[in-house]
C-alpha cells in the first residue's frame, strides 16, 4: 500500500506524471482539485477567504475571482502566508479522509498524492516515497508565458511564491526531469510505475 507524493512547481509537468500514473491504475489525489472543491461557495474555506480578503475576491456569478485572489497573495508574503494559513489544514484534513478511504477499498492500492506545496506545507502525511517534477525556473517561465497566457512577471511570481528548486530536490527520493520532450518524461513515469506498482518485484 505504498503512498507517494508527487510535487513540482508550477509548471513542472507534475500533472503529465500523475496522469500516467493514473492510466496505470494509480489512484491519484490532486491537492489543487481538492481545493477548488474546498473554496467553492458555502464551504468553510470560501467563507474564511472572503473574511481575510475582502468581498472583491467574489466574482460577480458568486464564485471565487482566482486570479483576483493571486493578485493579492502574490504580491504579499504575508497574504500568501495567511492564505495558506486558511486552506492548508482543510486540506489536510479532507486527504487523509481520502487516503485511509482508498486503502480500505482497496489494500495493495497505489494512492498518489498530486500536491504542488508539499515542501512549503511539510507534506500531510507519511510518504513511501516523494517524487519530483523537475524543470529549471526558465523552463517553467516559458511554459506559463506561451501555454497559460501569463506575463513574464506574473509568470516570475507565481515561481517565486514556491520553493525553490533546490528545496524541492531536497525532500526527492525520486526525480523525473521534466525539461526535455513529453515522450522522455512519460517514459521515467513509467519507468517509476515499474517500482512502485502492487506487482513490483512479484
Amino acid at each position: 500500500m505504498p503512498l507517494i507524493a508527487l510535487t513540482g512547481g508550477i509548471a513542472s509537468g507534475k500533472s503529465t506524471i500523475g496522469h500516467r500514473l493514473a492510466e496505470h491504475g494509480a489512484i491519484v489525489i490532486d491537492a489543487d482539485q481538492t481545493v477548488r472543491e474546498l473554496q467553492q461557495p458555502g464551504q468553510p474555506v470560501f467563507a474564511a477567504m472572503v473574511e481575510a480578503f475582502g468581498a472583491g475576491i467574489v466574482a460577480g456569478d458568486g464564485t471565487l475571482d482566482r486570479r483576483a485572489v493571486g493578485a493579492i497573495v502574490f504580491a504579499d508574503p504575508q497574504k500568501l502566508a495567511q492564505l495558506n494559513g486558511i486552506v492548508h489544514p482543510a486540506v489536510k484534513e479532507h486527504t487523509q479522509r481520502r487516503f485511509r478511504e482508498a486503502f480500505e477499498r482497496d489494500p495493495r492500492a497505489v494512492v498518489v498524492y498530486d500536491v504542488p506545496l508539499l515542501a512549503e506545507a511539510r507534506g500531510t502525511g507519511e510518504w513511501d516515497a516523494v517524487v519530483v517534477a523537475h524543470a529549471p525556473a526558465e523552463v517553467r517561465t516559458r511554459r506559463m508565458v506561451e501555454n497559460r497566457g501569463m506575463t513574464r512577471a506574473e509568470a516570475e511570481a507565481r515561481i517565486a511564491s514556491q520553493a525553490t528548486d533546490d528545496e524541492l530536490l531536497a525532500v526527492a527520493d525520486v526525480v523525473i526531469d521534466t525539461s526535455g520532450s513529453l515522450d522522455e518524461t512519460i517514459a521515467q513515469a513509467d519507468a517509476l510505475w515499474e517500482r512502485i506498482s502492487p506487482d513490483a518485484g512479484a
